[in-house]
């Protein structure tokens, strides 16, 4: 069994409970997966039978997710280690004075 994992501490603390049933439900339907959701992250069970998907078109899905939610300016995608994600929050830019 194939598995890939999303962090989402950073956006659990930020948004709640909804957005991550939200992202779940998403992930779900969309990379035919079965769907754990811990404390801070999100995991994401492939069948021996079927086809995973790729790291890529997960974060793809994750990136959608946060621009539909009105997110992608306080968070972004980035990789981690080998079949994880992480959604961390941006960085708030230094404004020239």
């Amino acid at each position: 069994m194939s598995t890939i994992t999303v962090e989402i501490s950073e956006f659990r603390g930020k948004d709640g409970d909804e957005k991550v049933k939200e992202l779940a439900e998403l992930l779900e339907s969309k990379a035919n997966a079965k769907v754990d959701v811990t404390s801070g992250e999100i995991i994401l069970n492939y069948e021996e039978k079927k086809k995973p998907a790729s790291k890529a078109y997960v974060r793809v899905l994750l990136r959608k997710f946060l621009h539909r939610a009105e997110l992608k300016d306080r968070f972004r995608v980035i990789a981690g280690k080998e079949n994880a994600l992480i959604i961390k929050e941006r960085k708030p830019r230094e404004e020239e004075e």
